[in-house]
């Protein structure tokens, strides 16, 4: 008995074979070109177990719609790659296999990822923030993925700009929010230079980590999760860790009793496995829960 996953991102697609545990048995990638073409590819990986396969996890790029009442649930909506607007992902599994789908963002399954077997295992409650090209966050809340009439967006909440920052923001829809300020493509037209080109300058991570200590900020007295984790590339910049923690106990002002910041902002465990091993325990719960 295994369980299918597929992390649909914005430049490729990862998918595997699962264990019950969360153990990944095979994994292949596929670049994120038209649907025709990826969807193919993913599709002939999956024949090859469809025997043994019980359900599937799909943790995909977004906006998505993951209200199950609604006459476009499990379909990619108003994301800005146009080939695939409005494209019925879940749809087009269930043509193929007769089997549980579940469904959610990338980083919630990421989310579920780290919570079950990562840098949150034995916890109630976390968050998960990538903070790429762009930004987005999931949450597990009390053990079940945090979802309302839609997904979390964390990512385009408005945060306090710098009084030196003149950036006017990259974000094609509201400028200067936390994604158009703080994500790796921010970095690179604020500064002219990727991040990984600039892991020297001081003046860099310090603006960095002033916006996301803001978001943390928000995050925490919204949601009080028990751990937030924060992974994607421009967290592969580890001294922006102890500039984060420190620029939010200074935000917070001992208003609220943070926990030990060394154990409460941390990088992801499973590293760059998160989304995927989550889109596993997404099938399971599937079949559970059918």
């Amino acid at each position: 008995m295994v369980y299918g996953a597929i992390e649909a991102g914005g430049t490729k697609f990862v998918v595997a074979i699962g264990k019950e545990s969360g153990e990944i048995i095979k994994r292949e990638s596929y670049p994120t070109t038209e649907p025709a073409e990826t969807m193919k590819a993913v599709i002939q990986f999956f024949k090859q177990y469809q025997d043994e396969l019980k359900a599937i996890g799909i943790g995909s790029f977004g906006p998505i719609d993951i209200r199950k009442s609604s006459p476009t649930y499990g379909y990619i909506t108003q994301t800005p790659k146009l080939a695939w607007r409005n494209y019925d992902i879940v749809g087009a599994m269930k043509k193929e296999f007769n089997v549980p789908i579940g469904f959610t963002t990338d980083v919630n399954a990421a989310a579920l990822g780290e919570v079950s077997l990562g840098a949150a295992a034995g916890l109630s409650s976390c968050i998960y923030l990538t903070i790429g090209t762009g930004i987005g966050g999931g949450a597990v809340v009390s053990g079940k993925i945090l979802e309302g009439f839609s997904h979390p967006e964390m990512g385009h909440i408005m945060v306090r700009r710098h009084k030196l920052d003149r950036f006017t923001g990259s974000c094609p829809s509201h400028s200067d929010c936390l994604e158009g300020l703080a994500a790796g493509g921010a970095i690179e037209k604020r500064w002219g230079k990727k991040g990984v080109e600039l892991a020297d300058d001081e003046e860099v991570w310090n603006l960095e980590a002033h916006y996301i200590a803001q978001a943390l900020m928000n995050y925490t007295l919204i949601l009080s999760p028990e751990r937030i984790v924060l992974g994607g590339g421009v967290m592969k910049q580890r001294q922006l860790f102890p500039l984060i923690r420190q620029k939010l106990k200074a935000l917070v002002n001992n208003y609220v009793q943070l926990p030990d910041l060394e154990e409460y902002i941390v990088p992801p465990k499973l590293e760059d496995d998160a989304g995927i091993t989550g889109c596993v325990l997404l099938a399971v719960d599937a079949l559970k829960s059918k």
